[in-house]
């Protein structure tokens, strides 16, 4: 089932209403702000070093707040190169082309979703 005319006038201007109250919304959305990878993988790779690092400093001291801070720096060590890692997967697997509004990937997921 396809959107009719009044349906797809309503949500251009829904989103060119929404692109003028935030113009970096899309921008966000796509994952255009984010950082290049390979600092990331740096950056990641640091971290979990020095979260190993806290935690064995908590062992010897025997403080436990102090290990499980170094828990916290080296698991978001982990997750910012799981992060740059997906980054860079989905940046090579991207077509080069021109990008579809909004509103069309919607268009299309529906098609997608309800024909198949």
């Amino acid at each position: 089932m396809s959107l009719s005319d009044r349906e797809r006038r309503l949500l251009a201007e829904m989103e060119a209403a929404l692109a003028t109250d935030d113009p970096n919304l899309e921008s966000r959305l796509a994952g255009a702000t984010m950082a290049p990878p390979r600092p990331r993988l740096l950056l990641g790779a640091s971290l979990t070093l020095l979260g190993i690092a806290i935690i064995f400093g908590g062992l010897v001291s025997k403080t436990t707040p102090l290990g499980v801070l170094g828990f916290i720096v080296a698991l978001s060590g982990v997750l910012a190169l799981i992060r740059s890692v997906g980054a860079q997967t989905s940046r090579t697997s991207r077509p080069k082309g021109a990008r579809k509004s909004f509103g069309a990937r919607l268009e299309e997921r529906w098609d997608r979703r309800n024909f198949q």
